[in-house]
C-alpha cells in the first residue's frame, strides 16, 4: 500500500467511525428519553419495550437484502442513501403532533435503513486493508459504537432537559445529514474492493492475489497449516464456495452466536440502562447518563486494547515469533465472554452502587469485542466477492438480538414484583446467554482452520 493510499485507508476508518457514532446515536436516543416519553405519550414498559423493538422490525431482512446489494451497487453509494434516509426518518418526531404511531412508523424506517450499516460498512473498511491488517481498524470502526453512545448520553441528555425529547431526535437527524454531505465529498472504494455489477464477470481487484506464496511448513495455534495451498483458490470469486458452506461452518455459527449474546446486551442496555439506574439505583438522569457515558468508553477502551493486541500478535507472527499465550483466538475470546457473563449476573444480584459500577466499567465491558472477532472472523473465511453477503448475514442474525432484547426485558421487568424484581430476572437471562455464547466460541470459533478447509485464501495487494 502507497503512502497516499494508507492516508486515504485511515481518513476512511475515521470516517466511518464517525458513521458508526450517528449510528449508535439514533439508537441511544430512545433509551434516554424513555421516561418523559412515556409520561407523555402514556405507554406502559411493555408498550414502550415494543416501541424500541419496532427499530428491529426490519433490521434483520434489511441487513441481508443490503448485503445482496454489495454485489450490485457500490459501497460508498450504499453508505449514502443510509445516512440519508437515518435523517429522513429521526426529523418527523419534531413535529408536536407526531405520536406514538409515528414513533413506531419512523423506529420501522429508520431500522430498515439502518439494517444493513455495520456489514455494508466493515465490507467497504475491509476493501481499504489486507487480512493480517483488519483486526485494529475493525476494532477501532466498532468503537464509534461506543463513542457513539458515550457522546450521545451527555448530549442528548442536555438537549432533553433544555428543548424536551423531541429535540433529541431531531438533533440525531441533522447531524446524519452533515455526515452525509462530508461522505458525498470524501467517500471512496479501496484497492482490495471486489467488482460490482458486470465487471465481476471478468474483472478481480487491482492488485489482488492469494497468499499461496506464504512460508509452508509453519502451523497456527488452532492446528491449521500456515501457507499451505488451499484445496480451492476462491479469495477471488469464490465460486466454488457455496453460501450453505459458509453459514453452516462452526467459525461462522459460533459468531453469531457470540455476536447475537453481545448485541443483546447492547440492546438492552440502550433501551433501558437509564432507566434502571434510575429506578433501581435512585440516580437522576445526568448521572445515569453519565454512568452510561463511562460504561461506553470502557468498552470502546476495551475494543480498542484488544485490536492493538491483536496486532502486535500478527507482527510476532510474521517474525516468525511463538504467540505469548498459544491459545486459539476463539479460546481466548470465549474466556472473555464467560468473564462477562460471570460478571453480568454479579451485577444483577448486588444492591451496592458501587460494586455495580466497578462490574459494569470492568468485566461486563470486554462482551462487545467479540463483535470485533466475529467480524474478521467471518471476513477471514469468506472470498471477497461473498464477504458483504456473508457480514451481512451475520447481522441478520445478531440483529434478531434487538427485536427480542428491549420487549423481553420491559415484559419481565413488568412481570415482577417490584421493578428490582423485574431488572433481576432480565440481567439474569441476559447473563445466561452470555454464558452459553462464551462457551460455544471457546469451542467452536476456528477462522483460519476453517477457512483453509473451505479453501479460502488470504487476499493481499500486490505493488510493482
Amino acid at each position: 500500500m502507497t503512502a497516499s493510499e494508507h492516508r486515504r485507508a485511515w481518513r476512511t476508518t475515521w470516517l466511518l467511525v464517525a458513521f458508526m457514532l450517528v449510528n449508535f446515536a439514533d439508537k441511544m436516543v430512545m433509551g434516554l428519553v424513555a421516561n418523559p416519553v412515556m409520561t407523555e405519550l402514556h405507554l406502559t414498559r411493555e408498550q414502550f419495550g415494543t416501541a424500541s423493538a419496532a427499530f428491529f422490525a426490519l433490521f434483520s431482512l434489511a441487513a441481508l437484502g443490503g448485503s445482496f446489494l454489495t454485489r450490485t451497487v457500490r459501497t460508498p453509494v450504499l453508505l449514502l442513501g443510509m445516512a440519508l434516509l437515518w435523517s429522513a426518518a429521526q426529523l418527523p418526531m419534531l413535529l408536536g403532533v407526531a405520536g406514538f404511531g409515528v414513533l413506531v412508523a419512523t423506529r420501522v424506517l429508520l431500522g430498515a435503513a439502518e439494517g444493513p450499516a455495520t456489514p455494508v460498512a466493515v465490507h467497504h473498511l475491509h476493501g481499504w486493508f489486507e487480512e493480517r491488517d483488519r483486526t485494529l481498524p475493525t476494532a477501532i470502526f466498532l468503537v464509534g459504537a461506543a463513542v457513539g453512545v458515550a457522546v450521545a448520553a451527555p448530549v442528548l441528555g442536555a438537549v432533553t432537559a433544555a428543548w424536551g425529547w423531541r429535540w433529541a431526535f431531531g438533533v440525531v437527524g441533522l447531524v446524519g445529514l452533515v455526515w452525509a454531505a462530508v461522505w458525498l465529498r470524501y467517500g471512496e472504494e479501496g484497492p482490495l474492493a471486489p467488482p460490482v455489477g458486470r465487471r465481476r464477470v471478468s474483472d478481480a481487484p487491482v492488485g489482488q492475489r492469494s497468499a499461496d506464496s506464504a512460508p509452508v511448513g509453519r502451523r497456527s495455534t488452532d492446528g491449521t497449516p500456515v501457507g499451505k495451498r488451499p484445496a480451492r483458490n476462491t479469495s477471488l470469486g469464490g465460486g466454488s464456495v457455496p453460501y450453505r458452506k459458509l453459514l453452516l461452518s462452526r467459525t461462522w455459527l459460533s459468531a453469531a452466536l457470540g455476536a447475537f449474546a453481545a448485541f443483546w446486551t447492547v440492546s438492552a442496555s440502550l433501551t433501558w440502562a437509564v432507566d434502571y439506574f434510575q429506578e433501581v439505583g435512585g440516580l437522576g438522569l445526568r448521572q445515569a447518563s453519565l454512568l452510561i457515558m463511562l460504561a461506553a468508553l470502557a468498552k470502546g477502551t476495551a475494543m480498542l486494547a484488544h485490536g492493538l493486541l491483536v496486532q502486535r500478535a500478527g507482527r510476532r507472527a510474521a517474525a516468525g515469533l511463538r504467540p505469548r499465550i498459544p491459545l486459539p483466538s476463539g479460546v481466548k475470546n470465549g474466556l472473555v465472554l464467560l468473564l462477562s457473563g460471570a460478571a453480568t449476573l454479579a451485577f444483577a444480584a448486588t444492591d451496592v452502587l458501587w460494586l455495580k459500577a466497578v462490574l459494569l466499567l470492568g468485566p461486563m465491558a470486554g462482551s462487545d469485542i467479540i463483535m470485533t472477532v466475529a467480524q474478521t472472523s467471518v471476513s477471514r473465511i469468506s472470498p471477497a466477492d461473498r464477504r458483504g453477503v456473508a457480514l451481512g448475514a451475520l447481522t441478520c442474525v445478531f440483529a434478531l438480538a434487538g427485536v427480542l432484547a428491549p420487549a423481553v426485558t420491559g415484559r419481565l421487568v413488568d412481570a415482577g414484583e417490584t421493578v428490582a424484581d423485574g431488572y433481576l430476572g432480565a440481567y439474569g437471562t441476559m447473563a445466561g446467554l452470555t454464558v452459553l455464547a462464551g462457551v460455544a466460541v471457546t469451542l467452536f470459533l476456528r477462522p483460519e482452520r476453517d477457512a483453509w478447509r473451505l479453501g479460502v485464501a488470504e487476499a493481499r495487494v500486490v505493488r510493482g
